[in-house]
């Protein structure tokens, strides 16, 4: 079978499309043949080593000091179950599918997973590109502001980085949770922040954060540009931070928060199958969708791979790995 491989870090070029054994689902597994998959940040980040601040060294350890230990690159993905292990309750052959891996291998023809891996039936309305939009994005999105801030109708939201991978679904699902979202981005992503819900839409090259007048309960950084400080700054009393990207800035800060009424919490979701049904039922619900800036067939996984590097993208970038069965209404540039 086909899928992305790397045998060593760096730009996008270092991305191949090799011929691998296919897996078999062992006793506890399913089996997937995978239509579709994203390319997140976090895909970025594994190829490059590119990990932010205090990460980077840990992070080394775990996927590799000088070269990558696993060479199988993609983590959400979406497809058919085409067998599954005798020991499998949960899942029968031939039902849609999608979901995320931190195991890697995601980005290939078929991926054998453990029944209990963060896997969910995909919704009726959904194509496959459009699930495998939202597995990274969405579960974060949900994870931080539902269960970390606890979110709360009328509570006000400042989002930054609404227009990217976890932003986008952010805005919908703090709408979603009742809240008061303002969302921050660059020129070209107002009118998509503002059609995702956002009441108050912000452009980083015309606004300093310092100029911004209003006062929040929860701040979500999706990229790494808010200092503590001038989140602290920007909380209304007994709010909270919530960086995605954590440097030793962000430690230190988190050390001082019994000095403070205004927080800063550090943390990493876990992705769970759970929590992917319920961002699944939110989808069912109409009150979160996908949205795709491109999908690109398998053959231009590099190219892909460098757009999701650039950090202006709008939307998920998706590549198609069954192209036959490929949803044209998936390109659409801002989604459904």
């Amino acid at each position: 079978m086909k899928a992305l491989t790397y045998t060593h870090y760096g730009s996008p070029r270092v991305v191949q499309i090799t011929e691998v054994p296919r897996p078999e689902p062992q006793h506890d597994e399913i089996l997937i043949r995978v239509h579709a998959s994203a390319v997140n940040t976090s895909d970025w980040r594994i190829r490059a080593a590119a990990f932010p601040g205090i990460t980077a060294l840990p992070a080394r350890l775990i996927f590799g000091l000088r070269r990558p230990r696993n060479t199988r690159l993609g983590s959400e993905f979406a497809g058919v179950i085409e067998a599954v292990g005798p020991d499998v309750k949960s899942f029968v052959p031939g039902l849609r599918v999608f979901g995320i891996t931190s195991k890697g291998g995601a980005s290939a023809e078929y991926l054998a997973l453990p029944e209990t891996a963060a896997v969910a039936e995909i919704p009726d309305n959904l194509s496959f590109e459009e699930a495998a939009a939202l597995p990274f994005g969405g579960l974060s999105a949900l994870v931080f502001l539902e269960q970390f801030a606890s979110l709360k109708a009328n509570q006000r939201v400042l989002i930054v980085g609404a227009s990217g991978g976890v932003g986008i679904y952010a805005v919908q699902i703090a709408k979603a949770l009742g809240a008061h979202v303002t969302g921050l981005s660059g020129p070209d992503s107002q009118r998509l922040v503002g059609s995702l819900g956002a009441d108050i839409t912000l452009n980083y090259k015309t606004i300093k954060l310092s100029e911004i007048k209003d006062r929040f309960d929860i701040i979500l950084d999706t990229v790494g540009v808010v200092s503590p400080k001038q989140a602290r700054g920007l909380l209304r009393r007994n709010g909270l931070f919530l960086p995605l990207n954590v440097g030793m800035r962000e430690l230190l800060a988190a050390a001082l928060n019994p000095f403070f009424d205004r927080k800063i919490r550090l943390t990493v979701n876990p992705n769970t199958a759970q929590d992917l049904r319920q961002l699944s039922r939110l989808v069912r619900d109409g009150k979160v969708q996908p949205v795709i800036e491109t999908v690109y067939p398998l053959a231009e996984a590099s190219v892909a791979h460098a757009h999701v590097e650039t950090r202006h993208r709008k939307g998920a970038i998706v590549l198609s790995i069954l192209a036959e069965e490929t949803d044209s209404a998936a390109v659409a540039a801002f989604g459904r």
